[in-house]
Order: structure tokens, then C-alpha cells, then sequence
């Protein structure tokens, strides 16, 4: 079967990886009853990573003609007679508005249907969210014929199978914790009855021969001791073995003094050693405070933004400067928002486009909400409140997931910044979101 390239751009690229098969058509019937059928519709599809009833219905809608695509025998028909380069130019059409990404071009693309109902189109290749036209007439039909996700199956009943295990993991730890204080309390109990037999016959008779039996059951403790550490039977309260005994804790305790007052001396001398004071010396120094390569970050991304770059330029910019992704997208962030009090969540919505590229740079959805905890840590208290609506925004344009915001929520509230407002505010938007997951399930 013939091949050709992806999108009328890449025709003539001899190197293009992205191929489908060239359309066939066979003209059926007459009169009334004639139609078109595209019979490697399958195929192409398939090369598209589209189900071919959205090509099939996009053929009908462009043309005003009925259109049917049969799923068991793979048949594609639209009535009247239609010329190949025609149907072939419509399917061009097709690729450019649900196919290819609008930032890089690629035809790596999904379609998502958002919460708010609206068709996007995420890259697999640069990581960009392309927004539909909704007035398309094949919008209507795709949100009523939702794309199969793949793997969400499989995803979702490998979380159930998880809390499942869980569950049955912790019942188990409380059997095995009842049964060790049920085994304890039945060696207490018949310890304690033998001790005081043994006492009572030590107390009643007074000729030594009856020692040798005190032996025996002296052995007999010292054997159930070593079953259980914890009980102790014995203690000796003479005043030889109590002076002995403080002697002990004295002792101990002046050896820790000494351990920690060369331990602290020590600490001191590596804290002002030569090297240090001259590190010290060469920090420099602006406004009364330290200048900390974040700042210096800022600096440069504030400078880069000044001249209205677009976001596919800054993207490159931030892969020049130096410094560790989450440094990088932290001053991006303190950049763009630093001025920004009430309405915080206005002006990320118009500057979503700089938001996915801080997404991008950083690798990974969890770099971008570290970099708005630690904005929400220097921001005013207006911007703080209004973090749940920035994450309810990047949630529904699917630039973060349910699972990555969850899992950020519960670092944060057992870390060293669990203090922060942020955590407090968000916490309606996250009861929100554990509530949305379970009715889903």
C-alpha cells in the first residue's frame, strides 16, 4: 500500500517519520442511491490515531451529505459521488484542526475533553495544549463520542486493588497486636502465681533445705525472663546497690556532657575556620541582605520578559540560564506574579501560555506546584487566597492531574512548611477533588 506524509506541510520531506496510507475511494450505486465509499478509511485512521467515524462524519459535515461508518465491518460511505483529491483535501483539513499540534506541528496529539466540555489537543511531543474551535460542526459529535482514554481503566483498579491491600494490611497488624497483649497478659499471669508460691514456701520454712527448691524456681524465672525482656521480677533495694546504681547514671551522664562539649567545640572550629571567613567575605551583598541566585534569576527572566517575548521564546531562554529546574521555574513564577495581590487567578489564566512552558522546563507537574508554594510563601495573603482557583484552572485545561495535586497536599502538611496559609486554603479544593475521585469510582 502507497504512503504518503502526514499534513500537505510535509510532503515533500523525504525524512518524515509520521506516515499514513493514501486514500482510496470506490464510487457504488446510481441514481439516487449513489455514494462514496473510502475504503482504507480503517487504515488511515489508524495511522491518525483517530477513530474513523470522526473522519467519516467529518467528510458529511463538510460536504452536507449523510455519512455512516459501520464498526463491525469497517465500512466508511458518504452519498453522492465524490472525487478522490477532493475526499483528500477535506482529510487535510481534518489533520491540520484535530490532528497536528498547534505549537510544534507533530501529529503526536490526544484529544481531551475538559471538565468545562472543551476539546484540546495535548502533544506528546513538546508537551503543548492546543484549544479547538468549538463552531467546528464535528465538535457537537466528538462530545457526544468521547475517544476511548487509554489505560484509565487499568489505572483506576490498580489504585482500588491498592487501598485494598492497604486496608487488609492494617486489619492484620491489629490481630497481630491483639493476639501479642493476649500471649502477654497469660505469661504474666502465670509468673506472678509462681512467684508467689515460691515466696509463700520461702516464708514458711525456716531449715535450709528447702533452698535447693527456691534455686529451682529462681532458674525457672530466669528462663520465662529471657522469653520476656520487659518484665522484671526482681530488684535489689539495698542501700550498697542504690549507691551503686547513681554511681552508674552519674557516670553515664557526665560522659555524654563531655561528648557533646567537644562535639559543640568542634562545630565551632569548623564554623570559623579560614576557608569559611573568606567564603563569607566574597558573598556579595545588595540592599542590606545576601544576594541568592534565585534573585539573580529573577533578575535576568524580568529583563528577558521586558522586551514581549513570546512563550516559545522564553521556553528556549529558560534552557539557557543556569540554575536546577526547580530554581528556574521558581524565579519564572516570581517573575510573571511577583506584584500580583487580588485577581492572582485572572492573570494566570491570561498568562497560561507562560505557565505551560514553566511546566515543561521544570519535567514535571510536581516542580510547578513546589514553585506556588514557595511564591505563596513571599506572596500577600489576597494572591494566597485565590491559589484553589488557580489549581481549579490548571486542572481543567489538564495541566495538572488529581493524583500529583493529592500527593503534593500530603507532603506539605507533614514537611518542615506545613505552618504556610497555602495549605489552609486549598484544603475546600482538595476535599473537593478526593470527593469528585471517589464518585467516579
Amino acid at each position: 500500500m502507497a504512503l504518503q506524509n502526514i499534513g500537505a506541510s510535509n510532503r515533500d520531506d523525504a525524512f518524515y517519520r509520521y506516515k499514513m496510507p493514501r486514500m482510496i475511494t470506490k464510487i457504488e450505486g446510481r441514481g439516487n442511491g449513489i455514494r462514496t465509499n473510502v475504503v482504507n478509511m480503517v487504515e488511515i485512521a489508524k495511522a491518525l490515531a483517530r477513530p474513523a467515524s470522526y473522519t467519516t462524519k467529518f467528510f458529511g459535515c463538510e460536504l452536507g451529505a449523510q455519512s455512516k461508518f459501520d464498526e463491525k465491518t469497517g465500512i466508511s460511505l458518504v452519498n453522492g459521488a465524490h472525487e478522490t483529491p477532493k475526499l483528500a483535501g477535506l482529510l487535510e483539513n481534518f489533520i491540520k484542526k484535530y490532528v497536528q499540534c498547534y505549537g510544534c506541528g507533530n501529529p503526536e496529539t490526544e484529544i481531551i475533553i475538559t471538565k468545562t466540555q472543551m476539546i484540546t489537543l495535548k502533544c506528546a511531543a513538546c508537551g503543548f495544549i492546543s484549544d479547538v474551535d468549538m463552531r467546528d460542526k464535528l465538535t457537537t459529535f466528538i462530545l457526544k463520542n468521547p475517544p476511548e482514554k487509554k489505560g484509565s481503566k487499568d489505572k483506576k483498579a490498580l489504585r482500588k486493588a491498592e487501598k485494598e491491600r492497604l486496608k487488609e494490611g492494617a486489619a492484620a497488624d491489629e490481630e497481630q497486636k491483639k493476639l501479642k497483649k493476649e500471649a502477654g497478659k497469660k505469661k504474666g499471669t502465670s509468673k506472678e502465681a509462681a512467684t508467689k508460691t515460691s515466696i509463700t514456701k520461702k516464708g514458711n520454712s525456716s531449715d535450709d533445705d528447702h533452698y535447693p527448691a527456691r534455686g529451682v524456681a529462681d532458674k525457672n524465672d530466669e528462663a520465662g525472663a529471657s522469653d520476656d525482656d520487659a518484665v522484671q521480677w526482681h530488684t535489689d533495694t539495698s542501700l550498697e546497690a542504690a549507691r551503686q546504681r547513681i554511681q552508674e547514671q552519674l557516670s553515664a551522664v557526665t560522659a555524654d556532657m563531655v561528648m557533646l562539649s567537644t562535639e559543640n567545640e568542634g562545630k565551632k572550629s569548623s564554623k570559623n575556620s579560614p576557608d569559611d571567613e573568606v567564603k563569607l567575605e566574597s558573598k556579595e551583598y545588595e540592599n542590606g541582605g545576601v544576594v541568592t541566585p534565585t534573585g539573580t534569576l529573577v533578575k535576568e527572566i524580568k529583563e528577558y520578559l521586558k522586551n514581549g517575548s513570546s512563550a516559545s521564546q522564553l521556553k528556549s531562554f529558560l534552557g539557557s540560564i543556569s540554575g536546577t529546574p526547580q530554581e528556574v521555574v521558581n524565579a519564572l513564577f516570581e517573575a510573571l506574579f511577583e506584584d500580583v495581590g487580588k485577581g492572582f487567578a485572572k492573570v494566570v489564566a491570561k498568562k497560561k501560555n507562560y505557565v505551560t512552558v514553566a511546566l515543561q522546563h521544570g519535567g514535571s507537574q510536581m516542580v510547578l506546584l513546589r514553585a506556588i508554594e514557595t511564591f505563596c510563601g513571599k506572596a500577600s495573603p489576597d494572591a494566597v487566597k485565590e491559589v484553589p482557583l488557580v489549581l481549579k484552572e490548571l486542572y481543567d485545561r489538564d495541566a495538572l492531574d488529581e493524583e500529583t495535586i493529592l500527593e503534593w497536599y500530603q507532603q506539605g502538611l507533614i514537611g518542615s512548611n506545613k505552618s504556610s496559609p497555602i495549605w489552609k486554603s486549598i484544603r475546600p479544593f482538595i476535599e473537593w477533588l478526593q470527593s469528585a475521585e471517589s464518585e467516579s469510582e
